[in-house]
């Protein structure tokens, strides 16, 4: 008898936490779906007609304010020899080298 009632108090916990989770869930979507005016505003000056301006992420923008309008990182190409050497000359002036003073064999 006990364990029929367990049955049906957790039957109907279950039924409780889905209804919860379908309410939040169709609460979540309108609440995206709703347009907020920035403080301020108010509905007779027109802010729920105008579209709000995207403001770009601060490192689109120069010292002025003025969005930039040119490649933020412009890379040369290089030699596989180039690209060795570099990274020969970073692993060789490394602290934990421990021939710094020897030079390395070419293979």
């Amino acid at each position: 008898m006990l364990h029929l009632l367990y049955v049906i108090a957790f039957t109907i916990l279950a039924f409780l936490a889905i209804a919860n989770l379908i309410r939040n869930m169709l609460t979540l979507g309108m609440e995206s779906q709703r347009s907020y005016a920035p403080a301020g505003w108010s509905a007779g000056n027109g802010a729920a007609t105008s579209r709000p301006r995207p403001v770009p992420h601060p490192e689109f923008l120069d010292d002025a304010g003025n969005v930039i309008n040119e490649p933020l990182l412009v890379m040369r190409s290089m030699s596989v020899e180039d690209a060795r050497e570099h990274l020969d000359a970073l692993y060789d002036s490394s602290p934990g080298n421990s021939n710094s003073g020897e030079t390395r064999e070419e293979s």
